[in-house]
């Protein structure tokens, strides 16, 4: 019995370190089941082991190799059924093992047991197993063998980081098992063997006697000393905060398109019959009536554009649940949706989303929307179950505002703001303290004084707002789609000390299609104790908007000389002297003068807007083009090429695709530089973006979208070679086009294969070919290039 004992002591201690590490990691988990599937490798992967201890130590890999591909296998069926995952197995465990490293650093906390997050803890767990099983019984070395759980468990407290309580319990119990482990001998000494010193001569055994004795002794200084210089560091460590392993790995990101949905309204309420989802309410519709659908959370604008700027990390079927706000009634909704024609990574849900089947889907618990890493795809159909919050509108009237760094991003008013702006912002919070009365009377004089219509066109930077708010009615001005009633409520908002964001989503539908014309982008208002409060600022139907000039009237900072007082002068018993009649030319500022101060007056407003529209085109070209990521700069750079040749006169049709596009581009410059003649012949230099800007995100009539792409392969074509300033075929202005087309197609075709080194050549393309086809124009052509607002409004 007692030999018994001593040989399973050791395997029992191999299986017990190897399962905490499971019982780790199973604590920043939803569910226990990945502690149960570890336990199950440690265990499966030792006793493999041991059953096989009298074969060829050659056959022991293979034997253990092919069990675990079984309870792998196993592992993967059991985490999807419990996801609710669709697919069959092979789908499965090929997506789990593309992906299983990155979803599982940027799963979000509790990670919910997929197959994707369970393949690499199950692998991983036994193949210690087997390691430590076959070094400490086969070899006899249980000191070494140890080491395999050992770093795994490292890697479990790294991988756990500073998101779960510290594991002291499991920690004093792996160190009291991996102890228990040592005191047994991997192998049983011979008693036959006798004593190997029996047979040496006197001396020499004392000799090697002393000579163990030593080395005992010296060990043991060492392990001593060891332990008094690191136990400090040790200690000094436990109150720390161990480091995010989730810090160094880039969670998934939403396309360029998705980063600002805000300006597709334009391009929906253009066409209204677009049949972008199908909605089928299970439950919930009757409680408030239909809900709202939301899109997307924009909270960051810096001046020219709106942005969604959410931390998105992966999540399992039921996302992270939050506490409803104070006196909110709350209710269920849970619906089946289908995408139509529908584009994009962000996933429709009514907010905010609780459970998701049907999709794999990332979440961003700041704002509650969730993404289709994968892209969403016609015919995709997956259920969502949310929770509504009605707020108490009592509550919300005598509601405060939160201010501090906590809300700094909602609260930013980024500079440049238009001097009108500030004024109807201050009129409007001067004539109302409280927040909510500040708000309601910002929806309220946009309701009142602004007019809808489906073909304004998409913009909402400074200047987009400004024409929007003061611009001349019949000129285009005070005008828009719900794109722009939205983002001024929310720059005024901010200008008027609330914090604001701009959400996008479709008009409430319990059931039925969702079609293009129901997207609208709404206001809301963060309000303490409370919540997010949604506001309504758009005009009622059949309503006729007043004149803006009626209720927003800035005072001017100086009287005019009308209201100057005059100057008393005291009473004198002598009348003063008649003046002389003055002469009837000086009675006031001669014709020449007026008609001078008139033209030069008109002459210094007209270079004034001439200045800010050049600045505005190369700040938002520069912006496009130095920021984001590699795929975004090469589209972004595709636009700046597309948008020149619109400003030449041979604007790009959607139905081109990107090699016949570069084929027009090349056309297009040769004949501006056979129409210039030597003029035109200035090579493509190194000069900055002073051309096109590029407005939207979007990549929409730029031969990127529908079918413009479909007949364009992918090409294999590098970056050779530097532009020419001949403009030669290599990669001059003209023949570096189609280097740019390529690079477009790589980016269409097969994102994240583009590099920072691809990007740079394909901004030089694009500033190259800008500059050369605007040289080879004449003077005047080239200065309306320059300021030429196109860029600014063109609908992307």
């Amino acid at each position: 019995m007692v030999r018994w004992l001593r040989a399973a002591s050791v395997p029992a201690a191999l299986v017990v370190l190897v399962a905490l590490s499971g019982v780790v990691l199973g604590r920043v988990y939803a569910d226990p089941l990945l502690t149960r599937l570890m336990v199950g490798s440690a265990v499966g992967s030792v006793l493999v082991s041991v059953a096989a201890r009298r074969l060829p130590s050659w056959l022991v890999a293979p034997l253990s190799v092919a069990a675990l591909t079984g309870w792998t296998l196993l592992s993967l069926r059991l985490a999807a059924s419990h996801a609710a995952l669709p697919g069959g197995l092979g789908e499965v465990a090929v997506d789990a093992a593309r992906n299983a490293i990155p979803r599982l650093l940027t799963a979000m906390i509790p990670v919910e047991p997929a197959p994707d997050t369970v393949l690499v803890p199950v692998v991983a767990a036994w193949l210690a197993g087997l390691t430590a099983a076959e070094v400490a019984l086969r070899a006899g070395r249980v000191l070494l063998g140890h080491l395999p759980p050992v770093l795994l468990y490292g890697g479990v407290l790294y991988v756990v980081g500073p998101n779960a309580e510290p594991a002291v319990g499991p920690t004093v119990l792996f160190a009291a098992v991996a102890a228990a482990g040592l005191a047994v001998p991997g192998r049983r000494a011979d008693p036959a063997a006798g004593d190997p010193v029996a047979g040496l001569d006197p001396a020499v055994r004392a000799a090697v006697r002393l000579r163990l004795v030593a080395a005992t002794a010296a060990g043991l200084a060492v392990v001593v000393g060891l332990a008094a210089l690191l136990a400090p560091v040790v200690a000094g460590q436990v109150e720390d905060r161990p480091v995010d392993p989730r810090r160094y790995v880039e969670p998934p990101q939403v396309e360029s398109l998705d980063e600002n949905p805000l300006i597709r309204i334009s391009g929906w309420a253009l066409n209204p019959d677009q049949r972008l989802l199908d909605v089928r309410t299970l439950a919930g519709a009757g409680d408030g009536g239909p809900p709202r659908i939301r899109l997307a959370v924009l909270s960051d604008y810096d001046g020219v554009t709106w942005r969604v700027g959410a931390t998105y990390r992966n999540a399992g079927r039921v996302l992270p649940a939050a506490e409803p706000a104070a006196g909110a009634t709350t209710d269920t909704v849970r619906q089946e949706i289908t995408v139509g024609d529908l584009t994009g990574r962000l996933l429709p849900a009514v907010p905010t989303p609780r459970e998701v089947t049907g999709a794999r889907v990332a979440y961003d618990p700041e704002t509650g929307t969730v993404i289709r890493p994968e892209g969403l795809a016609p015919g995709l159909r997956y259920d969502v179950s949310s929770v509504r919050e009605r707020p108490d509108l009592n509550l919300v009237t005598t509601a405060n505002v939160p201010a501090g760094d906590a809300v700094a991003r909602v609260l930013r008013v980024p500079d440049g703001a238009p001097e009108q702006l500030r004024r109807l912002a201050t009129q409007l919070a001067e004539e109302n303290g409280a927040p909510y009365a500040r708000a309601d009377a910002i929806a309220t004089f946009l309701a009142e004084h602004y007019r809808v219509t489906a073909d304004a066109p998409s913009g909402h930077a400074y200047p987009n707002l400004t024409f929007f708010l003061f611009g001349p009615r019949n000129g285009g001005g005070q005008r828009g789609t719900s794109e722009q009633f939205a983002a001024a409520f929310a720059v005024l908002g901010r200008l008027a000390g609330l914090p604001t964001r701009v959400v996008v989503g479709f008009e409430p539908k319990a059931d039925g299609p969702v079609r293009a014309a129901d997207a609208y982008a709404w206001p809301e208002v963060l309000f303490e104790g409370v919540g997010w409060v949604p506001f309504d600022p758009m005009p009622r139907p059949d309503s006729e908007p007043r004149p803006v000039e009626e209720d927003f009237r800035p005072k001017p900072e100086d009287p005019p000389p009308s209201e100057v007082p005059a100057p008393t002068e005291e009473p004198s018993a002598t009348p003063p002297a008649a003046a002389p009649a003055p002469d009837r030319q000086d009675r006031g500022p001669r014709t020449p003068v007026l008609v001078g101060g008139g033209v030069g007056g008109l002459v210094l407003l007209v270079g004034a807007v001439l200045a800010v529209l050049a600045t505005m085109r190369r700040r938002l070209s520069r912006s496009r083009l130095d920021r984001g990521d590699p795929g975004r700069r090469v589209t972004s750079a595709w636009r700046e090429l597309t948008d020149a040749l619109r400003l030449a006169g041979r604007p790009v049709g959607d139905d081109l695709a990107a090699e016949e596009v570069a084929e027009q581009a090349r056309a297009t410059l040769a004949a501006a530089r056979a129409s210039a003649g030597p003029r035109a012949g200035a090579g493509v230099s190194g000069a900055g973006v002073s051309g096109a800007g590029v407005s939207g995100a979007g990549v929409s009539g730029a031969g990127l979208s529908g079918a413009g792409l479909s007949g364009a392969g992918v090409s294999g074509a590098g970056l050779s070679g530097a532009a020419r300033p001949d403009g030669g075929a290599d990669g001059g202005a003209d023949g570096g086009v189609g280097e740019l087309a390529d690079l477009v197609n790589r980016v269409a075709f097969a994102p994240g294969s583009v590099d920072a080194e691809q990007a740079d050549r394909a901004v030089e393309v694009s500033t190259g070919y800008v500059t050369a086809l605007r040289a080879a124009r004449s003077r005047w052509a080239r200065l309306r290039w320059m300021v030429h607002p196109g860029p600014l409004r063109w609908r992307r």
